[in-house]
């Protein structure tokens, strides 16, 4: 894999545990959205970019026994995780399999609702993935997407070692053609496949003290590091003192500390 063509986050062991835990923080959130495109019971289903949990263990309860839930994951570590995970809980109606999200190889037409959550955000080329999940969906099947957009990630007081980051990672996702404003364009992206009825719903967090998405910047920068580093964006020990700063900033309790702005976004594929 090539660097230009990963997760911009990578693929650490330390990123597959934070994405498991973020599947336990975002799953009210899915499940409102799920909510919204009606029922799925009975329904063939596909979640692109799952990782290592993803959702489909919700959507594992909502298809039932007589539908079914395709994960979609290129990193083998979070397929074996997710794989895991599915064995653990007896999902007997999920697989995951090992394909690029532009890619899958999966039936064209051939699913009921095809999801996806924090991918486009994470990776060049997005338009691509908007067009592989509108054709796997079937003529009036559902899309949605849960995207981020960086615009509202912010602290104050303001903190300089935020901003070198929160700078640095533009930089980067701007070098290796990743979009971290990607959010705000997944309506436009939708409607250009084809997709009508788009519906959107905004949604902004406030991280307080304790909160365990407060340190998520500082998650983000030390999956960075080694990459940033390596391109010669800057030092090792530059940065270390930068982290080191913004661990000490976000241990305040009077800084306020906002999400990223996410947009749930989701429309149908024309009968």
């Amino acid at each position: 894999m090539s660097q230009q063509d990963q997760y911009v986050l990578g693929y650490r062991t330390e990123e597959q545990k934070r994405l498991q835990q973020q599947a336990a923080q975002l799953a009210p959130e899915s499940s409102w959205l799920f909510d919204q495109v009606g029922s799925l019971e009975g329904c063939r289903v596909v979640e692109i970019g799952c990782g290592p949990h993803g959702c489909l263990d919700e959507l594992s309860r909502r298809v039932g026994k007589s539908g079914s839930v395709t994960g979609v994951e290129r990193s083998s570590d979070a397929v074996m995780l997710a794989r895991q995970m599915i064995a653990s809980q007896g999902l007997h109606n999920v697989e995951v399999r090992e394909v690029d999200a532009r890619s899958t190889g999966l039936p064209r037409g051939g699913f009921d609702f095809v999801t996806a959550r924090l991918v486009l955000v994470n990776i060049p080329r997005p338009h691509e993935v908007v067009m592989e999940a509108v054709a796997l969906a079937r003529p009036g099947g559902l899309v949605a997407f849960h995207e981020a957009d960086w615009i509202s990630h912010f602290c104050d007081p303001p903190s300089e070692a935020w901003t070198s980051i929160v700078d640095l990672f533009v930089d980067y996702s701007a070098r290796n053609g990743i979009d971290p404003f990607i959010g705000r364009k997944v309506p436009r992206l939708l409607r250009e496949a084809g997709v009508t009825d788009v519906q959107i719903n905004p949604i902004v967090h406030i991280y307080p003290p304790g909160h365990e998405r407060r340190s998520i910047l500082l998650d983000f920068a030390e999956n960075l590091t080694q990459r940033v580093v390596s391109d010669g964006m800057i030092q090792a020990d530059e940065l270390g003192e930068i982290k080191t700063r913004l661990a000490q900033d976000l241990a305040d309790p009077r800084r306020l500390v906002v999400s990223h702005l996410f947009f749930q976004v989701w429309g149908r594929k024309p009968s």
